[in-house]
């Protein structure tokens, strides 16, 4: 079973999205992890139906769906919603990440 964390202020912040756009109605959060980035792997962020294969969260009234591909980069992560003087996003603390990238979007394994 995949062990993924995700805070409240992301909790928060994905409700709110959602509440803001309308066409992530009965979708999840699909949390996945694809080639780029300027250290080899980035991650993504994206309201989604569900697709045959993917592992479903439950975390705090939101629907999180992660693909088979993606979920052993994501064993383990905390995902967080920061806001600082550098901007706002979506942060993964990722234990299986090797390095990360001077932006913090991007990582090695």
């Amino acid at each position: 079973m995949l062990e993924l964390t995700i805070t409240e202020k992301a909790i928060e912040k994905v409700k709110t999205f959602a509440a803001a756009d309308k066409s992530s109605n009965g979708k999840g959060l699909r949390i996945y992890v694809q080639g780029g980035g300027c250290s080899g792997f980035q991650y993504g962020f994206a309201f989604d139906d569900q697709q045959d294969g993917d592992t479903v969260l439950e975390k705090g009234e939101i629907k999180v769906l992660v693909d088979p591909h993606s979920a052993p980069y994501l064993a383990a992560a905390t995902v967080d919603y920061v806001e600082d003087f550098r901007g706002s996003g979506f942060v993964v603390n990722n234990p299986n990440a090797k390095g990360t990238c001077g932006c913090g979007s991007s990582f090695t394994v």
